[in-house]
């Protein structure tokens, strides 16, 4: 059964559908557009400049912010170029807070940083898009939640799924009955990442503030295979692929299935592909069970071989039929596999090897927070409700590190019978940067 909060979700979702950036800038003058504060140029933060710019007549990019000098100039030389003029530049991100000009402040930082630095930009009284992983640990997304209660400011996760128009249809579909009762969700993700090789200690680029790129994490002397990507492998900075890229579809299927916290996850893998300093798995399937559901993902990093054609995806199964639901379109199924209806995008799918992800959906994912600040539209990715999605996929990190399943508590996701297991909720910080909310 569809809980009466996913099912609202379900309608939100439903009615948003088509909803675009030109539609708010009936609403909105210039003259009330929202200041945005993007931290983090690199990779990601790309999307939030196009993002922001199909967004223009709602808001505009008032500061930029990088700790590595090099970045921001790039950065800000494509801002000029694609918004016409140039936003603020600063190099610590905390002068950004302190101004009073800004009212929203998106996060596309390493994962280290997202909770800590969404904390803080609440607390300075800002609303927040902060990229997934909305967090680094369990322990971090619960206190993003209390501190998004406690300032009273939006926090609106980069779940960017939940805003792409022809996902959001067929999952109000599903939920509708479309392949009857669904129980079960299957998502992949395939990718030919190459080694990250063994990096030696090097002196730290001139450029780069080392110590603020660090901020909450224990220090480490500086290596010259970490920044700007590899430290998504490294467990002091990253997540691994589980977090980075298994987020999107593990909530698609958690979305489409109606379901919250899981009862137990179970996770296996390893690094097989290469040996270097790749600390997390290259490879990945994980199992969280749920009363009467099941989801699995299996990540694949180093591995390209696709499933359904596509390198990514969600499949979602029920009692009438399947739907396989993905960045470039959707297919439906009956119960012998014939093929009943799709859906295909006219342009073309971005690749898994894609890091940068500009796209419509990310487009209209910045539209619903504009809409959600300025006329009360419900937010398409909330921290309370994505944070089961992110909690979840950590904890399958959890069960790979301790390899053994693990037992959780329906009301909040904390690990039963296991404290080994549960010591793995939270992390520890460099003296002076502990998350406080």
């Amino acid at each position: 059964m569809v809980s009466r909060r996913r099912f609202l979700y379900g309608l939100a979702a439903g009615a948003a559908v088509g909803a675009t950036a030109k539609s708010y800038a009936r609403i909105m003058g210039s003259n009330e557009r929202l200041n945005f504060a993007v931290v983090g140029t690199n990779s990601r933060g790309t999307a939030h400049l196009s993002g922001l710019k199909a967004n223009a007549t709602a808001g505009r990019i008032s500061h930029i912010c990088d700790v590595d000098a090099r970045n921001l100039r790039k950065y800000a030389g494509r801002a000029e170029s694609v918004l016409g003029y140039t936003p603020a530049s600063e190099a610590d991100f905390r002068r950004v807070l302190e101004s009073k000009d800004v009212d929203v402040v998106t996060i596309a930082t390493p994962d280290h940083w997202h909770a800590p630095m969404a904390i803080l930009a609440l607390q300075a009284g800002k609303h927040v898009y902060v990229e997934k992983p909305s967090s680094h640990n369990p322990r971090e997304g619960e206190l993003l939640i209390l501190a998004q209660k406690k300032y009273g400011k939006l926090v609106q996760v980069g779940n960017q799924h939940r805003s792409c128009a022809h996902e959001m249809e067929m999952v109000h579909k599903i939920h509708d009955g479309l392949i009857g009762r669904t129980y079960f969700g299957k998502a992949w993700y395939a990718n030919t990442r190459g080694s990250m090789g063994v990096g030696k200690v090097v002196p730290v680029p001139a450029e780069l503030n080392w110590d603020l790129w660090q901020g909450p994490a224990p220090r480490s002397a500086y290596k010259d295979n970490i920044h700007p990507y590899n430290w998504h492998w490294l467990r002091r900075y990253g997540t691994g692929e589980a977090l980075n890229n298994g987020t999107h579809e593990v909530d698609v299927c958690r979305w489409a299935l109606g379901v919250d916290w899981p009862e137990h996850v179970v996770a296996q893998g390893g690094r097989y592909h290469f040996k270097d300093d790749w600390e997390f798995y290259d490879t990945l399937v994980a199992t969280f069970t749920y009363p009467g559901k099941t989801i699995a993902w299996e990540g694949k990093s180093c591995q390209g071989m696709k499933y359904n054609g596509r390198d990514r995806g969600a499949l979602i199964q029920g009692t009438e039929g399947s739907v396989v639901l993905a960045l470039d379109g959707y297919e439906v199924y009956d119960l012998q596999g014939k093929l009943k209806d799709d859906f295909k995008l006219a342009s073309k799918p971005r690749a898994s090897s894609d890091l940068i992800g500009q796209d419509e959906m990310t487009n209209a994912h910045f539209a619903n927070l504009i809409g959600a600040i300025k006329t009360g539209e419900p937010l398409h990715s909330p921290i309370a409700d994505i944070n089961i999605s992110i909690t979840s996929l950590q904890l399958a990190n959890i069960s790979w590190t301790v390899n053994r399943e693990v037992l959780l508590e329906s009301r909040d996701g904390h690990i039963k019978n296991d404290p080994d297991a549960m010591k793995l909720w939270a992390r520890s910080y460099e003296h002076g940067w502990e998350v406080k909310v």
